[in-house]
């Protein structure tokens, strides 16, 4: 009598367990499903954004507003001057291989209106092999020069285990900090809290390569959807053996040792 209410407690105790799994996997299941359809209409809508004709690139009073979920990717254009002797050199590995990226700031002022005041927006002008690193660019820009920049609105990369520290003091750059570029170079004024990537100037562009914004998202939702429903059927096999097949062995067990 003892073993078998010791056999029934087991047997209770997995089909508990069974129909635990069973309910997290579905639940984790839907989940995916439902970061499927997010993550379907979030690459539909990037795709439309980024062939729309540039926009304004949002000035200071604009900035408290923006955020990397509503404006990333966002098409732009600016004018104002080269400060070419303050550029900075990020490290990059790309599809062309390693290398950097060429960012420099842009002197942006309104035009608008007259109390705007001037400010710096980092301009990621495009990619350079490392031989590349050390040539001048911006050499037909003359002082004062006002120039037109088009291209992608991009968001700081947000730190991680794998995106190392900017060392200014060394000149060793790994991340795209508009803040950070501006106080090691010393820019006194406003810096906007995004860098723009530069399109591609034309067919025969050489170095700096603009146009080279990866716009890809992994999107992994439906296989790993497919992996936690394939756990839960698991699960529910799991639970019918113990209730019918192992629920008929232990009947059978109780009635010969009757």
């Amino acid at each position: 009598m003892a073993l078998s209410r010791k056999s029934s407690s087991k047997r209770l105790g997995l089909v508990i367990f069974f129909i635990i799994n069973t309910v997290i996997f579905s639940c984790l299941g839907l989940w995916q499903v439902q970061r499927l359809g997010w993550k379907t209409d979030l690459m539909a809508r990037l795709d439309t954004l980024v062939h729309a004709a540039p926009q304004a690139a949002p000035m200071p009073e604009q900035w408290p507003q923006l955020s990397q979920e509503a404006n990333e990717y966002t098409p732009v254009q600016l004018q104002g001057q080269w400060l070419s002797d303050k550029e900075v050199t990020v490290y990059a590995n790309t599809e062309l291989g390693p290398g950097y990226w060429v960012m420099t700031p842009l002197l942006v002022s309104s035009s608008d209106t007259a109390n705007t005041p001037t400010t710096v927006v980092w301009i990621n002008q495009g990619f350079i092999p490392t031989e590349q690193r050390r040539t001048p660019r911006n050499t037909n820009a003359t002082p004062g020069q006002t120039i037109q920049v088009a291209g992608l609105l991009r968001w700081p990369e947000k730190a991680n285990l794998f995106l190392r520290e900017n060392v200014p003091a060394e000149d060793r750059w790994y991340r795209r900090w508009p803040d950070e570029l501006s106080q090691a170079r010393g820019l006194q004024q406003a810096t906007a809290p995004y860098f723009v990537d530069a399109y591609a100037t034309g067919a025969g562009q050489e170095w700096p390569r603009g146009g080279m914004t990866q716009i890809q998202f992994s999107n992994n939702h439906l296989s790993y959807a497919i992996t936690w429903f394939v756990l839960a059927l698991l699960n529910i096999a799991a639970l019918v053996y113990v209730l019918v097949f192992d629920g008929k062995r232990q009947r059978s067990t109780s009635t010969r040792s009757e």
